[in-house]
């Protein structure tokens, strides 16, 4: 038998979400919480994400918390170390290491009606009660490796860019790379002078826009450390610019995303000479329908002599080779996965059993990932998500969704504990009304009529992923806890 911790509050990974979440616990007064965490150390993507070229997509000024800001980056898009440093820097800081218990895998959750609490359990057997449990896993954790004919035969070197083997050496080696999306961008570039051959297979190009990255000037780190007030007026400009690129992904934004797609053009055209590679490489849908990247030596990468693009797809793998759909056979000694993770279906491996036995894999598997606010679960009393479904962000940083997010669940357990309730319940007809509003929105923006099928949709084509519009109007949507968006259940003394 494993040990049995108890807390008011369990959170779930030590990401920016769980690091989020337990400082404004921490902020409210609140410390009887315990953060689990899978691995042996904090950060999330951050910390598992070391590929050659991993960095940040959004200016890091803007991808941070608002409250503890950071004069030192060094560069506009930080690389993935700063930003796990950055992490580890804030969870030391505010002494959540003592709430943090390392090598603890959640493998499901159950709900005790009897004593309103959540029953978590872990992959080394230790049980966590907590009268309130906090999901902050996120969705990018979990790699996707596609299923190829033959794969189990091949003999040579394999893995995720999330798993990347530092250990082997890849110079001089024919490398193939499965898979073109946000890791594959940034890794190319990085390998493609060390490989004799690399063979890219590409499903779908995807749209590159220019990367306005640069390093932040000395003197610029110097003001920001003398005198933060410039740092935020800095960080409100990034957040204001990046916030109107939402005009282009939502309602009537199409006609401004194929104006867009002349930049798209013009990268790729500054980046391949070759008129047949530059077709392959452009898409045929419109900008913004899949997660638009940022890169200014991916084409020019692909352009390299030892590097050769295909677009018919993989028929078969074989013991040293892959055979592409057109039936050419490629001699292969390495195979790196730039495949992306689990989103829509990231939670079908937990075993999260609510209210009257439901089991929430099952009912978003039949019905489709449906919460209110992408925070709250009918059917699942106390059970908080932190960046759950549809509030993930194409335009702008997520950190801002996840303190917003936070702040709400935050102020939910203290309406329970100000009622003298044991928990919180969200209304069915409250969740369903919150979707019906998602769906509307999503079903105009470039996601859905953009002319593609993207990460963003579920197995039935319906867009679970992201938030259709202003971040603004979701950090009004949960500014405040409507009490009347929920039911108060049992009682304080309730154990």
């Amino acid at each position: 038998m494993g040990e049995r911790t108890e807390a008011e509050v369990v959170i779930i990974g030590t990401g920016f979400s769980g690091l989020g979440m337990a400082i404004q616990l921490l902020n409210r007064g609140h410390r009887d919480f315990v953060i689990l965490e899978k691995a042996t150390d904090v950060g999330g993507t951050w910390r598992d994400n070391t590929y050659p070229g991993c960095a940040c997509d959004i200016q890091s000024h803007m991808y941070s918390f608002s409250f503890e800001q950071n004069p030192e980056w060094t560069r506009a898009f930080s690389p993935q170390q700063e930003i796990w440093d950055y992490l580890r820097g804030v969870a030391a800081k505010y002494d959540l290491y003592s709430h943090i218990r390392f090598g603890q895998e959640m493998t499901g959750a159950r709900w005790d009606p009897e004593e309103h609490r959540w029953l978590v359990a872990t992959r080394g057997g230790d049980e966590f009660a907590g009268r309130y449990l906090v999901n902050g896993i996120g969705a990018l954790h979990l790699p996707q490796i596609p299923e190829l004919e033959g794969l189990e035969n091949f003999r040579g070197e394999k893995f995720h860019s999330a798993t990347w083997n530092h250990d082997y050496d890849l110079r001089g080696k024919r490398v193939a790379v499965v898979g073109t999306g946000a890791s594959a961008i940034q890794f190319i570039p990085r390998i493609a002078p060390d490989v004799a051959k690399l063979t890219v297979f590409q499903r779908t190009p995807p749209w590159v826009m220019p990367k306005p990255d640069h390093e932040m000037p000395e003197w610029t780190r110097k003001l920001f450390r003398r005198a933060p007030g410039f740092q935020r007026a800095y960080r409100d400009l990034l957040y204001w610019m990046l916030e109107s690129r939402a005009v282009g992904y939502n309602n009537g934004g199409l006609r401004l995303m194929k104006l867009a797609q002349w930049l798209g053009k013009r990268n790729i055209e500054r980046g391949v000479k070759d008129p047949a590679l530059r077709a392959r490489l452009t898409p045929d849908y419109v900008l913004g329908c899949k997660r638009v990247l940022l890169s200014n030596d991916y084409y020019p990468a692909l352009a390299r002599d030892n590097v050769d693009v295909r677009t018919d797809g993989v028929r078969e793998v074989r013991e040293h080779s892959i055979v592409d759909g057109a039936g050419v056979e490629h001699e292969v000694d390495t195979i790196i996965f730039g495949t992306g993770f689990h989103v829509t279906d990231a939670f079908e491996n937990l075993e999260i059993i609510g209210a009257g036995g439901r089991n929430l894999a099952k009912d978003w598997a039949d019905e489709g990932m449906r919460t209110h606010l992408g925070i709250t679960v009918a059917g699942f009393p106390n059970l908080f998500f932190l960046l759950g479904p549809n509030t993930g962000l194409g335009h702008n940083s997520v950190v801002f969704m996840i303190e917003s997010q936070a702040r709400y669940v935050a102020e939910a357990i203290e309406l329970v504990g100000r009622a003298g309730s044991a928990g919180i319940a969200t209304r069915p007809e409250v969740q369903e009304r919150f979707n019906a509003d998602m769906q509307r929105k999503l079903e105009k923006g470039v996601w859905t009529r953009g002319g593609c099928r993207s990460w963003y949709l579920d197995a039935q084509g319906v867009n679970r992923t992201l938030w259709p519009g202003f971040t603004w109007r979701y950090w009004l949507a949960t500014r405040k806890v409507d009490p009347a968006d929920f039911e108060l259940i049992g009682t304080a003394d309730d154990k």
